[in-house]
């Protein structure tokens, strides 16, 4: 169908509909994606403060025929937050919807707004004596809604799940503007269609999500936190194992890192303080979350014995307190920043199945090698699969001399994912990005029932048009 621009008249009928408040000027923010790959565009920017003030906008949208982005934190890195082509569409900006509206700790639950920034949906859990477990690099500046709306991973997967095995129910505004009221605190609810699983990963390209009933969990009374040096990947995963037979699921994250991320680290961020002297050429983090009466030093300690007298593990550092824990995660935590500020030449988001990690990144290192005199930063979250397998030019050069190579490095490690058996986007979505991926290695079927889905409950195509379908 025929979509128009967000123009002067357009944003015209808004002011006749709404608070002059609500419109704001367009500001570069609001364009821009962190990995800087796509520069957005606007006719007209709206922060409505409630959600009937977005039913209002979408609706008006929809009888426009305008397309419209939803817009959370604008941490996203695969586009999808950002209109760089077609028509200026209305940007829909949750900002100002940021309250925490109801804590209800005997049921672990706590609902919140679109725009409440993670770190305080996490800070109003623990004032309630609670834990909410999604945890990301940008959890003090992305937004729960685009959270959910990208079905955001991060470091507790693990244990705990992605963003959509957090979420009870929502409240949304669907692409006609009508208005969800969704925010069920229910655990079990077989009612039909399940449109909150729906609209949880959809991108904004279905509906906008405007408050989220989240599950809460109890704060582990023991957390152990230990980075071990490994002698390979298969070391690693056998270390796992042995993990989950001696504690269970009381694993928070077990995170692999490579020795390129730690000399990243210290070529760009030497006030990071590294755990050896010596960057090991592999290594995990490992975090655990145990009930009152267990020790979850002690349990760290009977690992690494256990490990070294299998040939595991070559050497380690237990966190013996709060500061020490902090340091080690810092170590994880800055590799993304790190990263950053190398400048990759291509990026990717990848899972495969866990035993097939080691041969995956065994076969991927000798084909980068074939492409050209590469480095490699493979890291992540090992425990679920979820690797960031990342690609620099050589030391000394820039992202900028390689930037022609980008494609090729991209499909061919891409190409790589899919003969696994794997996903080329794990954790952060499909976006504007990767459309041409999920054409090259998704399942026809399966995209035959996205688009009959879209159509259905979109059917002039304004919501995020470009994002996730083409």
């Amino acid at each position: 169908m025929t979509l128009n621009p967000a123009n002067d008249d357009f944003a015209q009928s808004i002011r006749a509909h709404l608070p002059e408040d609500v419109l704001r000027p367009v500001t570069a923010r609001y364009l821009e994606e962190p990995r800087g790959r796509y520069a957005g565009q606007a006719g007209v920017l709206a922060l409505p403060r409630t959600v009937e003030e977005v039913g209002t906008l979408v609706r008006l949208a929809s009888d426009a025929r305008v397309p419209v982005v939803p817009y959370g934190g604008g941490t996203g890195l695969v586009g999808g937050q950002v209109c760089p082509d077609g028509l200026a569409p209305l940007v829909i900006s949750l900002e100002r919807m940021a309250a925490i509206r109801a804590v209800y700790p005997t049921e672990n639950v706590l609902i919140a707004e679109a725009g409440a920034i993670l770190a305080d949906v996490q800070a109003a859990a623990d004032g309630a004596g609670r834990l909410f477990p999604l945890s990301l690099a940008a959890q003090g500046s992305c937004r729960i809604g685009g959270n959910l709306a990208t079905n955001a991973g991060g470091l507790n997967v693990l244990r705990y799940g992605n963003a959509r095995d957090l979420c009870l129910g929502l409240e949304a505004v669907l692409p006609s503007g009508q208005i969800w009221h969704g925010l069920s605190r229910l655990r079990k609810d077989n009612t039909g269609y399940d449109l909150r699983n729906l609209l949880v990963g959809s991108e904004g390209t279905l509906g906008i999500i405007t408050a989220a009933a989240l599950k809460l969990y109890p704060k582990p009374a023991g957390v152990g936190t230990a980075v071990f040096q490994v002698r390979s990947p298969e070391a690693a995963i056998d270390l796992l194992s042995m993990l989950r037979d001696q504690v269970g699921e009381a694993i928070s994250a077990f995170e692999l890192l490579h020795r390129q991320g730690l000399e990243f680290l210290a070529e760009v961020l030497p006030q990071v303080r590294q755990p050896f002297a010596t960057p090991p050429e592999w290594s995990v983090l490992i975090e655990l979350g145990l009930a009152a009466d267990q020790d979850p030093v002690a349990a760290l300690e009977a690992l690494f014995v256990a490990g070294q007298a299998r040939g595991l593990v070559e050497d380690g550092v237990i966190a013996q307190n709060l500061s020490q824990r902090d340091a080690l995660w810092a170590v994880r935590e800055q590799i993304p920043e790190a990263n950053r500020l190398i400048g990759s030449i291509s990026s990717h988001d990848i899972s495969v199945p866990i035993s097939s990690i080691p041969e995956f990144i065994r076969r991927g290192a000798a084909m980068i090698a074939d492409l050209g005199p590469y480095r490699i930063n493979c890291f992540g979250h090992l425990g679920d699969g979820n690797l960031h397998y990342n690609i620099y030019p050589p030391k000394g050069h820039s992202r900028a001399e390689y930037e022609g190579q980008r494609s090729i490095v991209m499909h061919a490690v891409h190409d790589l994912v899919h003969a696994f058996g794997g996903s080329v986007s794990a954790e952060h979505g499909v976006g504007r990005m990767k459309v041409t991926d999920i054409e090259r290695y998704g399942d026809p079927t399966k995209l035959t029932a996205m688009r009959a889905i879209k159509q259905a409950l979109d059917p002039k195509g304004i919501m995020n048009p470009g994002a996730v379908l083409r």
